[in-house]
């Protein structure tokens, strides 16, 4: 079945076309400058071939999400799942031949390349059976194929390429039709564009980007400056899907426009000059002047006065004995010792041992002479109060004490604070977080400690392409809501 999808005019007025079957057999490559109009071009291609094709799009900016509304595109939002989930949607949108916009907007380039790579190889994976044609679209394409690493980790930059290249090169025999744009050729993968034979060039400024256009084009060098002056949203075009010859092509309108639109210009607000002067007036604060009340030159004492002091016979008085408390009365004090101690920003990386003798004298000063709590029965209680659980005997702790009861100590109170988060639905603690409450500040500990924690089956960690993680309890069915790890 041959299709035909209107993409616009060419110079002449005619209608320039692209068939869709040639296009799924050949791919496609767009380049252009930023505000050239490569996502207007995509955007038209979209809306005019869908319904006849399964179509793909991998959105890092968000500017895709619209075709939902009108196309029943599905929107995907990548921050929001983990790998292993992106993994089994794709492979259910190719069984089930669903159009989907991938939505990358919530993440940092480094989460952009891991999701769109985990994406893409899904589709690649995809049983035999479930080889049907679909339009792969990717926006900005220099960010998942990218000559050089750039900022990212070499592991996620070799991911991302590897998945574009397989799109590219290995993708037609699985149904799978790349339709790449690029803001520059320079910034792309040579193994990546060099897949495409169809070619839309859009404006481009630098030499080299025109030299690589003009080359692809089939134009002489010195027809490369040519490129330069092509007006927004228009285009040279040439493939086997477009046209033999180099033509030029005036994308036509759209139904569907992005959330993000260019700038325009919105006229200042009229106020004068004064006026502006007293909003941006800012009169500092004064500084407190405290009144001297008091000598600051040291007293002179009379030596008459020194002397009869030195004379005098100490009196000693006997030390009040302390009232009796009762035991409710004492786990007060304890937990208002305890309350105190890790408020206090010092007390986070001293050792336990330090920390009993600091409690033993805040207990004394409270009217509790001789504390019943040893080191160890103390250490327990720090790693609770570190939680945030003040008073560790209470009904609702039970259980999860008694679950932890195998862990050492010192890591209680990392499981208590992800309890008391899971048990109320709170985001999940950060490391920094659990480093406080481990009395540690190495995030690798950290690490360490989670993993620790999970091989004992107490812990089941769950982390999205956004890095946001959730951690769960399965023996209690408590879950905290995703938050970042950082």
């Amino acid at each position: 079945m041959t299709v035909s999808v209107d993409m616009g005019s060419d110079e002449r007025g005619a209608p320039v076309t692209m068939d869709l079957e040639e296009l799924l057999a050949t791919r496609l490559l767009v380049q252009g400058n930023s505000g050239s109009g490569k996502s207007h071009l995509l955007r038209r291609l979209l809306e005019r071939s869908a319904g006849q094709v399964q179509q793909v799009v991998i959105d890092p900016e968000g500017d895709f999400v619209t075709l939902s509304e009108r196309y029943g595109h599905v929107v995907i939002e990548g921050a929001d799942y983990a790998e292993r989930e992106l993994a089994r949607i794709a492979a259910r949108l190719r069984e089930h031949r669903a159009s989907v916009v991938l939505s990358l907007e919530g993440l940092e380039a480094e989460g952009q390349m891991r999701c769109a790579a985990g994406f893409l190889n899904a589709l690649f994976d995809a049983p035999r059976e479930h080889w049907y044609p679909a339009l792969v679209v990717v926006d900005e394409a220099q960010l998942f194929a990218p000559t050089t690493g750039g900022e990212v980790a070499e592991e996620v930059r070799r991911a991302s390429l590897s998945a574009m290249t397989n799109l590219m090169c290995r993708g037609r025999k699985r149904g799978l039709a790349g339709v790449i744009a690029t803001q520059r050729l320079a910034k792309l993968a040579k193994n990546v564009a060099a897949e495409a034979s169809n070619f839309l060039m859009g404006r481009t400024f630098l030499d080299i980007d025109m030299a690589r256009a003009a080359d692809l084009l089939g134009m002489e060098r010195r027809q490369a400056e040519s490129i330069r002056d092509l007006a927004r949203g228009t285009f040279m075009a040439l493939g086997p899907a477009v046209s033999r010859r180099p033509i030029t092509v005036r994308i036509g309108t759209v139904e569907t426009q992005a959330r993000s639109g260019s700038p325009k210009l919105v006229p200042l607000p009229q106020a004068d000059s004064v006026d502006l002067q007293s909003l941006l007036d800012v009169t500092p604060d004064a500084a407190p002047t405290l009144p001297m009340t008091f000598d600051p030159r040291p007293r002179r004492v009379p030596a008459d006065e020194l002397l009869s002091d030195i004379e005098a016979p100490a009196q000693t008085t006997p030390a009040p004995s302390l009232p009796d408390r009762n035991e409710e009365e004492v786990e007060a004090v304890y937990a208002e010792v305890l309350r105190a101690i890790v408020t206090d920003d010092e007390s986070s990386g001293r050792p336990a041992a330090v920390l009993f003798q600091d409690f033993q004298v805040r207990c004394r000063m409270a009217g509790i002479a001789r504390p019943a709590l040893d080191l160890a029965a103390f250490s327990r209680r720090l790693s609770c109060a570190r939680a945030g659980i003040f008073d560790p005997h209470a009904e609702e702790w039970a259980s999860v004490l008694a679950l932890a009861g195998g862990l050492p100590d010192d890591m209680l109170g990392a499981f208590l604070l992800v309890a008391k988060a899971a048990r109320d639905g709170a985001p999940c603690p950060s490391d920094i977080a659990i480093a406080n409450t481990y009395g540690t500040s190495s995030i690798g500990r950290v690490k360490r400690l989670i993993g620790y924690i999970e091989g004992r089956d107490l812990f089941v960690t769950r982390t999205d392409m956004g890095g946001k993680r959730s951690i769960t309890i399965p023996h209690l069915g408590w879950t905290t809501a995703p938050a970042e790890a950082a």
